[in-house]
């Protein structure tokens, strides 16, 4: 039976049904905001996985009926999904994640199609809460429900669930993902804003998030809900247990502590070995497989006991303490800017490459009614070999596009605007070695890369992962987290900016929501890490070089009459492949006359924009010229003074004194310098020679004959005379502009 629930949420009318669509599957959801919709869909499996994690799966699809399109290429269908698809379903897998009960281990699948997009509100915080009471109303056991906001602040007000329009005047665009009380996940990019206000941000969306997860709970009280399935964890007999733990807590305690990654690893795994060998002899065989996983939480309580009980980490740290910084920048002699950043055990090679205009990324969303560019990218790699393992390289992961996109937001807040420095910029972050917080090296290293390719940033910037270790009210924050705490702590909080405040900003977490209180202590701990890793970048390279590498591309830009346009285009083109074939130059031309020329080398560049010049200048009054005699005629002579720009020369200015003859001054083919002296309200231009020339002295000048409307001298000796308004041979300057 469908139900439905409307509310106005953020100006706009929210709806939410349920047992219309997709019945078959344990749970569904439609959502409309405005006219954006979207269907989620879960699924659950009877049976218990036998993979070691929790088998969770969330797809995201956009699909491009939702706006009108048709998919671009030959298949004309919705294939790999684009990176925005992939960073949406991290958004709500991050959120969901910690809501499932430990050790449920049945499979579970979330399907969530964007089925009409009004381009004018997001959709990603709608999928999360499509998501959300799916769960909720499902078999699933699931400590929901849950819901996002999406927070931004244009004139000094903040505003929740910004249409696009209003982000494009917005300085901080943050998702916040949590329930009624408490914060699960952040996500999101901001203009330099301080920590104080990142905190007045997550209050804002708390209070929406409580609106809606309490529209989700009205709905739930309509629905009849099945029961939660039946399940059940892996089970340990006490006494198993005791025993294990007896034998390993003393040797797991000393192997944890190790400064080094691989003799960590290694000296945990020998203990696993040594007292899964010995277990062997003295538990019942049907239990003996049940060590590995005792030992596991030994080794994740002795960590957390540790922090907790001495303040000090496995590495020797304190809770607020960096890890050693080394950096090494123009290490690649034909990239255009490069930096080895290496913080303890995790290094970044991180390469900047300057384009041009032509090598913009194309854009094809269901979001915007045309195709859109993208002139910044940071790409992030994470080979297997970085943690020293042998596996498959099959492309880019959903990992890696999501440490990307938190690292490129962090930057691009820091950019030239495009028209101050009109480069598309590639960064790529090539992690050689890791053990935890590589995103937030590839941040640092990037800054750095653009510094050594000569790109003016506002401001470097860094940044930081911060951890949290909790048991009951008792906490401790972490600074810098190595891998092991990442996978063995409460919490994953990254953040990045400048001096002067936050660009980027990601929190995850493992327990089922945490407190502003804490996140407000880890943004004050945060800043004092990433002030110090600036400290140290500073050190390495304070600011972008003054000059650009000799192998990048130089970038001129000027404005040209748009009339012109098709003059420096030329006929299908020929005009501007030949200024490019000639020069090898590139060159590109905007709908307002704006033109880019790029080239790798000035005399090239030069020459290019010259030859622009020439093609698409336009006379001024009071220059002067030097031209082409195209044709002489009996009242004067005709100069092409620029390509395509012919203009008259009268008789009477071409001497100070009388001229019988135009030819006895001037010949068809010659070049003569001449000054530009008038043109008149049709747009006829008119040349003098005797105004370059010397008066005679102490003589009386000639009386000139005045050219009549057409150009011709009336009074002249056998002056030929034209019909009104006709114009010059090939005289585009002498065209009258009707």
């Amino acid at each position: 039976m469908m139900q439905r629930i409307e509310r106005t949420f953020a100006g706009r009318p929210l709806i939410i049904e349920t047992g219309r669509m997709a019945k078959q599957a344990a749970g569904s959801a439609l959502i409309t905001y405005g006219e954006t919709v979207l269907l989620a869909a879960v699924t659950v499996s009877d049976k218990k996985s036998p993979l070691p994690f929790f088998p969770l799966t969330v797809e995201y699809k956009e699909k491009m009926y939702a706006s009108g399109k048709i998919p671009g290429g030959f298949i004309k269908r919705e294939g790999r999904p684009r990176d925005e698809e992939i960073l949406s379903c991290r958004i709500i897998d991050r959120s969901i994640r910690p809501l499932f009960p430990e050790g449920f281990q049945n499979e579970v699948q979330v399907v969530i199609y964007v089925l009409s997009a009004d381009q004018e509100n997001d959709h990603d915080v709608l999928g999360l809460i499509a998501t959300s009471f799916a769960l909720s109303a499902s078999k699933i056991p699931w400590a929901g429900p849950i819901a996002g906001v999406r927070v931004g602040r244009v004139e000094g007000k903040w505003v929740l669930n910004p249409t696009f329009q209003a982000l494009e005047f917005s300085d901080m665009d943050m998702i916040v993902a949590g329930s009624a009380d408490s914060i699960m996940m952040v996500e999101g990019g901001a203009l330099e804003v301080s920590e104080a206000e990142i905190v007045e941000a997550l209050k804002v969306a708390q209070k929406g998030i409580g609106e809606l997860v309490t529209m989700q709970e009205e709905l739930l009280k309509k629905v009849d809900r099945p029961e939660k399935m039946a399940w059940t964890g892996t089970e340990i007999p006490e006494d198993v247990k005791k025993t294990v733990t007896k034998a390993a807590e003393k040797r797991i305690e000393a192997a944890i502590n190790q400064k080094d990654k691989a003799t960590r690893i290694q000296a945990v795994e020998k203990v696993k070995e040594e007292v899964k060998s010995e277990m062997a002899t003295v538990l019942d065989p049907a239990h003996v497989g049940l060590v590995g996983h005792i030992v596991g939480d030994i080794e994740y309580n002795a960590l957390r006991a540790q922090v907790l009980d001495t303040g000090l980490r496995v590495d020797g740290r304190k809770p607020d303490v960096v890890r050693n910084i080394s950096i090494d920048s123009s290490l690649l002699p034909r990239a255009h800017g490069s930096a080895l950043f290496t913080r303890g055990q995790t290094q970044a090679l991180v390469v900047a490459t300057l384009g041009t205009a032509n090598d913009v990324q194309r854009m094809d969303n269901i979001d915007d009614a045309k195709e859109t560019t993208k002139s910044f990218m940071l790409h992030y790699n994470f080979p297997p070999f970085s943690t020293g393992e042998a596996k498959p390289m099959r492309g880019t992961g959903r990992r890696e596009i999501g440490h990307g996109a938190l690292a490129e937001r962090a930057i691009q807040a820091v950019l030239p605007a495009f028209e101050e420095f009109p480069y598309t910029i590639r960064i790529v972050s090539e992690i050689l070695e890791s053990n935890g917080s590589s995103s937030m090296a590839s941040i640092c290293g990037g800054s750095l890369a653009c510094f050594d390719a000569g790109i003016p940033l506002k401001a470097p910037v860094a940044g930081v992962a911060m951890g949290l270790i909790k048991e009951g009210k008792k906490y401790a924050i972490l600074t810098d987290i190595l891998g092991t705490e990442d996978h063995l702590g409460d919490m994953d909080f990254k953040v990045a900016g400048t001096e002067q405040g936050i660009t980027s900003i990601q929190m995850d977490i493992k327990i089922q929501g945490l407190d502003l209180k804490i996140m407000t202590e880890a943004l004050a701990q945060a800043r004092e890490g990433r002030l110090h890793i600036l400290g140290e970048m500073k050190k390495a390279l304070p600011a972008a070089r003054p000059d650009l590498s000799p192998y990048a591309p130089r970038i001129v830009t000027m404005m040209i009459n748009p009339e012109k346009i098709g003059d420096l285009i030329g006929p299908k083109g020929k005009t501007i492949r030949g200024i490019q074939d000639e020069t090898g130059a590139e060159l590109s031309v905007d709908d307002s006359g704006l033109v880019t020329i790029a080239a790798v080398g000035g005399e090239a560049m030069e020459r290019a924009r010259q030859m622009v010049q020439a093609i698409t200048a336009e006379p001024v009054v009071g220059e002067t010229y030097t031209g082409t005699v195209k044709s002489v005629t009996a009242f004067g002579a005709f100069i092409e003074i620029m390509p395509g720009t012919e203009a008259l020369l009268h008789v009477s200015e071409m001497r100070h004194t009388r001229v019988e003859k135009p030819e006895d001054v001037v010949k068809k083919g010659e070049q003569v310098t001449v000054k530009l002296v008038e043109r008149d309200e049709r747009g006829r231009l008119r040349l003098s020679m005797k105004a370059l020339l010397p008066k005679p002295e102490g003589g009386a000048e000639a009386p000139a004959a005045a050219p009549n409307e057409s150009g011709s001298g009336e009074g002249s000796e056998g002056g030929e005379r034209r019909p009104r308004g006709d114009r010059p041979r090939g005289g585009r300057g002498g065209r009258s502009r009707e």
